[in-house]
């Protein structure tokens, strides 16, 4: 991979960003930061990053066409997380899994990615869900076969495993014992302890009532009751609920020896410093997006400087929060749309189509956000860049 488009010379070191009101305003470009690299795993959190995918764009990456993926800058984004002390959660949706990314196509990822992870000592776990199945209705024994495949799979690349949550068991179970069923028998034929996911319906609507309730804590007394029967299967769970309140509820409730790793994007600074008795640690999709932030963070954690963490953290949040606005499903297109402002990828195409999923009026704020936390690497550049989706769009600048 190369990044072959040359910057302008910007003159004053600013750009005009369109705004909703169809007005332009004048933002100056931050000096990029020398961000310290830290390629060893951190002591006081374990973090992973969930990683996307980046389309090639000579491949036909419509919306419903099979997922072709530029595997070179691919796998050198994880190495770029891997620089930075991340592990990688790979196949998750941040790598558009459901929403373009098919089973051939996951299969050699994770095959791809977790030989590239065990050959430098990085972390790695997958998604293990149910979509090479049919579209729904499928039967609960459907559901279950679907998901040993997947598990078989994944733990023959080393990978460590993440039960990612079914659409199709969301539609296959009418009740929590359904549910409970086929975790159940997942939980006894894992080799090693695994990561649970719970995925909110604000990243899936096809997720809505899992656990067998639309009542959020009668659905979390059946996952914890799940979680008790199974400690010693269970590494940790990561749930996306976007509720502090619920994570930190939920913390309190987990076996010992069983982790939380927040998936909540819109908190993560607060939830992963804890309260002094309990903390979470991190699978976040916005780790992708501020991998050196997020490095320097964890590095004062570290050394215990709580100030330095939050100071660290604090310019990250609002861009998280920005790029998983609501319709949050479509946070992808941010992630992917920064790792081409950072020079990650020649192009700014996504499997499926779904760089157009975002407005430029809402990739411009995501830009600015990105310039304030100084994680831009050569602001030059993805001025121009942000100026070719500008230009793409007619607004006048």
């Amino acid at each position: 991979m190369t990044t072959s488009l040359a910057a302008p010379s910007l003159g004053t070191g600013t750009v005009r960003l369109p705004q909703a009101d169809g007005s332009l305003r004048t933002v100056e470009l931050a000096d990029p930061r020398a961000w310290a690299e830290h390629p060893q795993p951190y002591t006081s959190r374990i973090a992973f990053a969930a990683a996307h995918v980046v389309a090639d764009p000579h491949g036909e990456n419509v919306p419903g066409a099979p997922a072709v993926i530029d595997w070179d800058a691919t796998l050198a984004f994880r190495r770029h997380l891997f620089r930075y002390g991340l592990g990688v959660a790979e196949a998750m949706d941040t790598a558009q899994r459901n929403m373009g990314l098919d089973w051939a196509a996951t299969r050699e990822l994770i095959s791809r990615s977790a030989g590239q992870a065990l050959a430098v000592g990085a972390r790695i776990a997958s998604g293990v869900g149910t979509d090479q199945l049919p579209a729904a209705p499928v039967s609960l024994d459907q559901v279950l076969a679907g998901y040993l495949e997947q598990l078989e799979f994944v733990e023959g690349t080393g990978s460590q495993v993440i039960l990612m949550a079914s659409r199709h068991l969301a539609a296959a179970a009418s009740s929590a014992e359904d549910y409970l069923r086929v975790y159940d028998t997942l939980l006894t034929q894992v080799s090693r302890p695994v990561v649970l996911h719970w995925l909110g319906e604000a990243f899936d609507p096809s997720l809505a009532r899992y656990w067998g309730s639309a009542d959020v804590d009668i659905a979390t007394d059946t996952f914890v009751g799940l979680l008790h029967s199974h400690a010693d299967k269970i590494d940790g769970v990561k749930v996306s609920l976007l509720s502090a309140e619920h994570e930190i509820g939920l913390r309190k409730r987990l076996p010992e020896g069983v982790r939380l790793y927040t998936g909540d994007d819109f908190n993560y600074p607060e939830l992963i410093e804890g309260d002094g008795t309990h903390h979470s640690d991190a699978l976040l999709g916005a780790f992708a997006a501020i991998a050196p932030a997020a490095s320097a963070a964890l590095t004062a954690l570290d050394a215990g400087d709580l100030p330095a963490y939050r100071a660290e953290m604090a310019p990250t949040l609002e861009l998280s929060r920005h790029v998983f606005a609501a319709p949050t499903f479509y946070y992808k297109t941010g992630i992917a749309f920064l790792a081409w402002l950072c020079g990650h990828q020649d192009g700014f195409t996504m499997v499926g189509g779904l760089q157009a999923a975002r407005s430029p009026v809402h990739l411009a704020r995501v830009f600015e956000l990105a310039n304030t936390a100084r994680l831009l690497p050569d602001p030059g550049l993805a001025a121009h860049r942000l100026g070719l989706i500008l230009d793409a769009a007619g607004i006048a600048r």
